[in-house]
């Protein structure tokens, strides 16, 4: 096994910082603490057979993120550009695949995103379709591949 990379990347004054904290419950369950008073927390737990599907697992929860994602970056697009847009329906499927190691990865993601927007407004919905996705903090993440630095530390 070779060396250990550390990459430190350091923050700018434009950079923002977010976190999260996880507690576990019990077994596979988690509690996901956004620090945001008066937001309910979140379980997370794994389907079955490892966990007991007592809530969402890390893959639907990465799928819910690029779903909103996506969706509020083409809705402030047809804000921007004045278009009226009345509800929003967004389905996000994925795909799990092996690696050669044989360990689940997510190997694809499917976003459609369904907007009632009216004919009058064809113009900037067109514009923002093909805009819109440049602007999606979290898909464009993922698809350029994040560094993850973890650290385990026990108590």
């Amino acid at each position: 096994m070779g060396p250990a990379l550390n990459i430190l990347i350091r923050m700018s004054e434009e950079d923002r910082s977010f976190g999260v904290s996880l507690r576990r419950l019990e077994g596979f369950r988690f509690e996901v603490d956004f620090g945001l008073g008066g937001v309910p927390l979140l379980v997370m737990d794994e389907s079955a057979p490892v966990g007991e599907g007592g809530g969402p697992d890390a893959g639907k929860v990465l799928a819910a993120a690029m779903g909103n994602c996506l969706t509020a970056s083409l809705l402030f697009c047809l804000q921007k550009a004045r278009a009226e847009v009345g509800g929003v329906e967004t389905r996000v499927s994925g795909v799990m695949r092996r690696n050669e190691e044989g360990r689940w990865r997510v190997a694809g993601v499917d976003v459609e995103i369904v907007p009632e927007v009216p004919a009058e407004f064809q113009k900037q919905f067109e514009r923002c379709a093909g805009l819109f996705e440049d602007f999606c903090i979290i898909s464009r993440s993922v698809e350029q591949g994040i560094p993850v630095n973890v650290r385990v530390s026990p108590r």
